[in-house]
């Protein structure tokens, strides 16, 4: 598990100078699709914020239902 988050790190910190580049933002802003990626961002993080918090309520049920049979 360590290598893996090493390794992952290490990615990140050669890719992310390459992808703040300015010239694709401008491309994306100029186009008016730069609307079109933070629309699908905001799908996403709202989609992964639903399913924590179905997934806490259902945690919540079973931790409740194990402590009402002990």
């Amino acid at each position: 598990m360590k290598k893996f988050l090493s390794l992952t790190f290490i990615s990140l910190c050669a890719v992310l100078p390459l992808m703040a580049q300015g010239d694709s933002l401008d491309f994306l802003r100029s186009t008016g699709k730069i609307y079109s990626v933070v629309i699908v961002i905001a799908v996403i993080f709202i989609g992964i914020t639903i399913l924590l918090y179905r997934l806490d309520r259902k945690l919540t049920k079973l931790e409740n239902q194990i402590k009402n049979e002990q």
